[in-house]
């Protein structure tokens, strides 16, 4: 009994009032630390939200159109240093990358899609921003015959002085040689920022003008949008219109591809007429940002920039890397800020979407180019062009769709539903057109087979299409010919 009660007294209830207290501190600063976390979280959150509202004078002046590259640099080093890494052309994915692949090598249908213009002449992936004057004037499709200017817009921050000074419209009605002693610098600084405040802005006015004509404010759109409409200024679906070559974006109708096609047809618009099947054809450029604002990331305020020009640190300091690239090629800086998965897991996942895209792709261009033959076989068992101007819509857009996803950058995974739906309608399309043709045939006698010609390589398939420019096809029907097909 003693020895309990000498436990009750007051030494022992000391000591429990002192584990308590140490107990109470503990809490005390395991919460005050944990207060701690996260108001740095949710500053640096604001921080995040507030860059894109501030801006950034530089230390030393530059000029209201200074296009040297360099210049700018000067202030902004670790960017600029940053932005001269795309000289690197060596960089390569599955389906991308900087080096300047050989598409017609690679899929020799492209010369027969083309045939008649100068995509099938030459078709390189382009290379960095930094060797824009390089591609444009050393490409096979410019020659001293060139045209229009129009063709600089998007290749130099020369370009908006150039426009300032001369107006628009005279930019684009003026020689392609006109200009090229005056446009000496490659894509940079200028195209997306003021030069006094560093702010993102548009530079072009066909972007602007595409707005203004479908009722929209682009002055009053968020920074996170002007992350993407800097890009949106090039990487879009465009054409030269009137005799002037003004450019412009086929937009009023909507961005779909169906809502161009009706656009263009408004406009009784075509960029060529096909050599084999005499087809009124138009070329898609590079719709990128269209197919984006269908996509997922599109869907998740994502911008260009998040993917493609994502944050660095170096040295303590926070800036955007300006070597744009494939996100492939900096996953960990990329695609791993929202997706937590390994590099391995995100490259399977983004080359498995590409790989169908490409399948499907791949059937388009087959059922296209042989759409283009078909049609030709009907040329040569006689029938005009009353009896082929339904076949020869149908091959048309057939071909818009295949070459809006074909066009694309990143081989459809902006949108890879959206590129499936199109590709599936391409097919769709080009497989009328054949059924139309092989009534035709019949109707005219023959009830053989087609005889494609080999088109397996880009030369074999460059020299037949001289052959049906020069007025010298190959016999398409063959031995299997009917007495009354002859």
């Amino acid at each position: 009994m003693a020895s309990n009660s000498r436990g009750r007294g007051p030494a022992s209830s000391r000591l429990r009032n002192r584990g308590s207290a140490k107990v109470a501190w503990l809490a005390f600063v395991v919460a005050a630390v944990a207060v701690l976390v996260l108001a740095v979280l949710y500053a640096s959150v604001l921080e995040h939200r507030r860059e894109g509202q501030l801006v950034t004078a530089p230390r030393k002046p530059v000029g209201e159109y200074e296009s040297d590259n360099a210049k700018w640099g000067e202030n902004f080093p670790r960017e600029y240093a940053s932005y001269k890494l795309m000289s690197d052309d060596e960089t390569a994915t599955k389906y991308g990358g900087a080096h300047p692949r050989d598409y017609l090598e690679e899929t020799p249908d492209l010369v027969i899609l083309f045939a008649g213009y100068g995509f099938a002449k030459e078709f390189r992936q382009a290379r960095g921003h930094t060797y824009t004057i390089e591609d444009v004037t050393q490409t096979k499709r410019v020659g001293d015959k060139t045209g229009a200017a129009t063709c600089w817009t998007c290749k130099s921050p020369d370009v908006p002085r150039l426009m300032a000074e001369m107006g628009p419209e005279a930019f684009y009605a003026s020689k392609f040689g006109e200009l090229e002693k005056e446009i000496t610098h490659p894509i940079g600084c200028l195209d997306c920022h003021e030069a006094n405040t560093m702010k993102l802005h548009i530079s072009r006015p066909a972007l602007r003008e595409a707005f203004e004509r479908q009722g929209r404010d682009i002055d009053d759109v968020s920074h996170q949008e002007m992350r993407t409409l800097v890009c949106a200024q090039c990487h879009v679906e465009y054409y030269f219109k009137g005799k002037g070559k003004y450019l412009t974006f086929p937009w009023d109708k909507g961005m779909a591809v169906e809502n161009m096609e009706d656009y263009y047809q408004e406009y009784d618009f075509a960029d060529w007429t096909h050599a084999i099947s005499k087809a009124r054809m138009i070329k898609m450029q590079h719709p990128d940002y269209e197919i984006y604002m269908t996509g997922v990331h599109a869907f998740q305020n994502v911008a260009c920039a998040d993917c493609h020009m994502p944050y660095r640190t170096e040295g303590g300091a926070k800036f955007t890397d300006h070597h744009l690239q494939s996100p492939l090629l900096n996953i960990a800086n990329s695609c791993a800020v929202c997706h937590r998965w390994s590099e391995q897991e995100v490259h399977t996942r983004v080359q498995g979407i590409q790989d169908k895209v490409r399948e499907g792709r791949d059937r388009a261009e087959d059922a296209v180019s042989k759409a283009h033959f078909d049609i030709a076989a009907c040329m040569q068992i006689g029938a005009d062009d009353a009896a082929l101007k339904h076949v020869r819509q149908l091959v048309t857009q057939s071909q818009i769709r295949w070459d809006y996803v074909a066009a694309n950058n990143g081989m459809g995974f902006h949108s890879p539903q959206e590129c499936m739906r199109i590709l599936m309608a391409s097919v769709d399309l080009a497989q009328q057109a054949r059924i139309e043709c092989a009534k035709i045939l019949a109707k005219n006698g023959f009830t053989g087979e087609v005889q494609y010609p080999d088109y397996s390589d880009k030369d074999t398939a460059q020299a037949l299409i001289k052959r049906f420019i020069a007025g010298d096809p190959p016999d398409l029907l063959g031995a299997t010919r009917t007495a009354a097909a002859r």
